[in-house]
């Protein structure tokens, strides 16, 4: 009798970016945009959308700031590990 194959779920490593927070904090600066923009050609309230769009880029931009800054320091200790 042969065992079932498993399927694996998680997702595969990605390499380090050359520049994760610079690249994070411009994608999420583009996003907030995006939020102000939406709120000014539907004719919403602008200044309630620049609100949100300020808080989105604050939340966001503090918490991929932290996983980046973990991430960073996993691979540094796996690095360290990996040293003769």
């Amino acid at each position: 009798m042969t065992r079932p194959r498993r399927l694996r779920w998680g997702v595969p490593e990605q390499p380090l970016p050359k520049h994760p927070y610079r690249d994070t904090l411009i994608l999420y600066g583009v996003f907030a945009a995006l939020i102000v923009l939406v709120a000014w050609l539907t004719g919403g309230g602008v200044g309630r959308a620049v609100v949100v769009a300020l808080l989105f880029y604050v939340v966001a931009s503090a918490w991929s700031v932290s996983r980046w800054r973990n991430r960073l320091r996993e691979e540094a200790a796996r690095v360290r590990e990996e040293e003769p």
